[in-house]
């Protein structure tokens, strides 16, 4: 199974025009469950994301807040990538997670002015029972990435 990701429409606007400082501000991913499909023109803030998961088998309404976040720059590829530490999460005995896709976005605190970033779609659900759920985001390409052609 191959996971992509994709930037919504939104989220590379606001990367451009500098409303979403990946190093300082708060950046979370939600898990979300199949039901959703995503739309990169249409979807812009986090109200508009359904199917995510509800606190429960180790995971937090909302998601989680992305840690050791860095900005680097490959010149020879002229790339950027959008890099953090992994995300995990840890059902308890007899509980299972069970995500689909990852959404990464800049949270305000509020759902309608919450910009979209990007997500990664899994490629299918992907599940763990009584064991860590780890989003190990590629050491290359980060969590998202920008190219410069």
């Amino acid at each position: 199974m191959v996971a992509t990701a994709k930037w919504y429409s939104n989220g590379l606007k606001a990367i451009a025009a500098g409303s979403v400082n990946w190093a300082t501000d708060t950046i979370k991913v939600a898990a979300v469950a199949a039901t959703y499909t995503p739309d990169q023109d249409v979807h812009d803030f986090f109200n508009d994301v359904t199917g995510e998961l509800a606190t429960a088998n180790g995971y937090t309404a909302g998601g989680a807040t992305l840690g050791t976040k860095s900005v680097n720059l490959d010149a020879t590829s002229n790339t950027v990538s959008l890099r953090a530490a992994a995300t995990i999460w840890t059902p308890a005995a007899g509980e299972t997670l069970t995500i689909r896709y990852l959404v990464v976005y800049k949270s305000t605190g509020t759902a309608t002015t919450s910009p979209l970033l990007g997500w990664v779609d899994l490629g299918a659900d992907t599940s763990a029972t009584a064991a860590d759920w780890t989003a190990t985001w590629d050491a290359t390409d980060g969590v998202l990435k920008l190219t410069a052609a």
